[in-house]
């Protein structure tokens, strides 16, 4: 069974989709093949539907929900000619919940993860160009949002922002490893989409910063912190981070050739500063 998320639903038994297109069905698919190989409760499956109001026939609902993806798991399983496995091998109840076995078929989450664990590792040991190529190996699975196309309750949602968050961090290390190439000019055009996207993104914007102020835009540098500034300050009550502000005096004192590669290393910030 192969499994993708990152971008609309996709669920697929031997080439055949499995994936529904009513509501409901869909959300409980979707669910479990977040958890792909893992048991999902009963009552975080009803959490996922339902919140905190789910009616009397709740389990009697989902059972039905079940038995939708199973009867199309098992037209897959038909159609595709595999004999001695049946849709209950695949979607399995366990005691308290159900599991959505995979078998070794590909769930793209995992791949990114991989892949971008790749990148980071390379970073960390300084080889920038096999850093890049692997995290933009890892970004090239994405076709955001995650589950683009699903209703998303509460568990969903959660799992939607860990998804976000964690492409958002393999974008930020990519462009890290390409300023460090040199390649800032061929990073501003990407870089002026997302810092508008992410408006309070301290690294993203510190990047920009760096990425102009190296073309010989000093001005335009200092301008990308102005704005920041004034956005953090008037939303969150906030001034931009002390590693921030050491960039911008950087930026005011030095030429752009001056600008040591170190100073583009902008923490992450805190949950608080995303945009």
């Amino acid at each position: 069974m192969d499994i993708e998320v990152l971008g609309a639903l996709s669920v697929s038994e031997h080439g055949i989709s499995v994936t529904p297109t009513a509501p409901k069905p869909r959300q409980v698919l979707a669910l479990l093949a977040l958890h792909a190989d893992r048991v999902v409760q009963v009552s975080a499956l009803i959490e996922e539907l339902w919140e905190d109001e789910p009616p009397r026939s709740a389990r009697t609902t989902l059972q039905t929900y079940v038995l939708q993806l199973r009867e199309l798991i098992g037209e897959a399983l038909v159609k595709a000619g595999e004999k001695g496995v049946s849709a209950k091998d695949i979607l399995v109840t366990l005691p308290g919940g159900y599991r959505l076995n995979t078998r070794g078929g590909r769930v793209d989450f995992r791949e990114f993860e991989k892949q971008a664990g790749a990148g980071y590792r390379a970073m960390d040991a300084d080889d920038f160009s096999g850093a890049a190529r692997r995290l933009r190996e890892a970004l090239a699975l994405w076709t955001p949002p995650a589950l683009a196309d699903v209703h998303a309750g509460s568990r969903i949602g959660l799992e939607i922002k860990r998804l976000d968050e964690a492409r958002l961090c393999a974008l930020d290390q990519r462009i890290e490893a390409d300023l460090r190439r040199g390649r800032h000019r061929e990073l501003l055009s990407e870089l002026t989409v997302l810092v508008n996207r992410h408006r309070m993104h301290e690294s993203l914007h510190g990047q920009f910063m760096v990425a102009l102020h190296r073309s010989g835009r000093r001005g335009d540098a200092l301008n990308v912190y102005q704005r920041l500034r004034t956005t953090l300050v008037r939303e969150l009550g906030l001034e931009p981070s002390a590693t921030l502000s050491r960039l911008q005096r950087s930026i005011l004192m030095a030429v752009p050739e001056a600008l040591p590669a170190r100073d583009a290393e902008i923490s992450g910030p805190p949950m608080a500063r995303l945009g």
